[in-house]
């Protein structure tokens, strides 16, 4: 069985307020019409229309090569817009599903069950529904004696007896494809509104004597189609719960969701606590046994069995097994930790790699930076990337020792083994094994401190005598 879908996602989402497209606006780190899409391939969808509109263009460029794209130019409503697609697939064998891009929390598991119950049954269409206690706003199922679907009704066009009923249309349908074409050619918009509708093809199916199946929903999430900010404000909630649940099924503890925010692309490992105030965001990758916040913020980043970040910021950085981060430790783009590494308090790293057991424990910053193994670099130290016009890389070998409050100026190399004096700016190149020192001799002046005090007085008696 051949399976296509129609993704519908070319209305503009006046409601929303916004200079961006409706589709493209975020729930949990993706904009909506990714989530649906994604649905759609985990239900098997071997085709992929999407129908676009208003902002087609930066619709097409997030989607990019996922899907096939059909320009709506008139809005004249859904039956219109899925009959878009009959040139590219109207002529194939096989089911389609039709779902609104607007939809986010519809499951792949809810339409592999559409499919397998139209599979089962024969019928030319599957509807997805739910029961609402207040159905207001939505297009009502109308069953009949054999339970199947007789007709849906736009509410605007319900008798009293049909507005009454609880059972409504959540836009989401399983069509078998051939017979959707044929029937849609003989839609028409004879209603209120003007508009050729997608749900009067339930009614030609019954006409024609064919069947029409309704799956009802268990989840009423799955009916929400965003229109505004609260209702995408709800969606959000929604699925941060889901996305909760999922991790705390496979294992990881939350110590509070209420005050944890996971996207929807991230992984985590078995046995991993996540503490209040967390972000994980993107497509980040935690390890199994990790401790992550209170307060941590990751984002595309890939973090290791074992790791500890607390109160702290990682961007598209990886950090290896056994390693800590934090508190208050900022990882910016392209850094790499090595296994058993440790970065403490106001360390700030950039474009950096760190080698196994390398520490850089409190109030440093390590940009554009080669670090190997072993190295223990002190409070204060600072590797003087940038001159104004370049940036340049600093090396430092395998065991060398940077002593507190050091400038490294790069371009520099500190050699295997070379130890760095606290206080030192260096400019020069320091082999394996030597010690450098750069800082001017000290010398005491006898008895100065107390002129230097005593001229202050002065002058401050004489301000107050003025």
């Amino acid at each position: 069985m051949k399976v296509m879908a129609i993704v519908l996602a070319a209305g503009q989402g006046k409601r929303m307020k916004s200079k961006r497209y409706k589709v493209l606006h975020h729930v949990c780190g993706k904009p909506m019409v990714g989530h649906v899409l994604d649905t759609v391939k985990q239900a098997a969808s071997e085709r992929t229309v999407v129908i676009v509109g208003h902002g087609a263009e930066t619709v097409k460029a997030y989607l990019g090569e996922q899907a096939e794209y059909v320009l709506q130019e008139q809005q004249l409503g859904t039956g219109h817009a899925v009959r878009q697609a009959e040139a590219l697939i109207g002529a194939e064998d096989g089911k389609t599903i039709v779902i609104c891009g607007d939809t986010p929390l519809v499951r792949a598991e809810t339409i592999q069950a559409m499919l397998a119950l139209q599979q089962s049954s024969g019928a030319a269409a599957t509807v997805l529904t739910a029961s609402f206690v207040d159905p207001t706003g939505y297009g009502r199922i109308i069953r009949g004696e054999s339970g199947e679907v007789e007709r849906i009704v736009e509410q605007k066009d319900c008798t009293p007896e049909e507005a009454a009923t609880k059972e409504i249309n959540t836009g989401t349908y399983v069509f078998d494809n051939r017979k959707l074409f044929e029937a849609l050619a003989k839609v028409t918009s004879n209603n209120a509104q003007g508009e050729f509708y997608l749900t009067d093809v339930i009614g030609i199916f019954r006409q024609a004597g064919e069947s029409v199946q309704g799956y009802c929903t268990e989840d009423t999430a799955e009916a929400i189609g965003i229109n505004d900010r609260v209702a995408l404000a709800e969606a959000e909630g929604l699925m941060r719960a889901r996305i909760n649940r999922k991790h705390l099924i496979e294992g990881v503890t939350i110590i509070d969701t209420a005050s944890t925010y996971i996207e929807a692309d991230v992984q985590i490992g078995a046995d991993t606590v996540i503490y209040s105030g967390t972000v994980l965001r993107g497509s980040t990758v935690i390890g199994e046994d990790c401790i992550i916040g209170p307060n941590a913020d990751i984002q595309d980043s890939v973090i290791g069995d074992g790791v500890s970040v607390k109160y702290s910021v990682i961007a598209e950085s990886e950090v290896g097994n056994k390693s800590s981060v934090g508190p208050y430790a900022n990882l910016r783009p392209g850094s790499k930790l090595g296994e058993d590494c440790k970065i403490g308090d106001f360390v700030e790293l950039k474009n950096a790699t760190l080698g196994d057991g390398s520490k850089v424990s409190h109030l440093s910053y390590v940009g554009d930076a080669v670090v190997g193994k072993d190295v223990n670099i002190g409070c204060g130290a600072i590797t003087v990337n940038y001159d104004g016009f370049n940036k340049s890389v600093t090396e430092i070998g395998d065991g060398a020792f940077v002593g507190s409050n050091v400038n490294l100026i790069a371009p520099v190399k500190i050699g295997d083994g070379a130890f760095v004096v606290a206080g030192s700016t260096i400019t020069k190149d320091v082999p394996a094994g030597d010690l450098a020192v750069a800082r001017a001799r000290q010398e005491n002046k006898e008895g100065y401190a107390e002129k230097i005090r005593n001229r202050a007085k002065a002058k401050k008696d004489k301000s107050k005598k003025g």
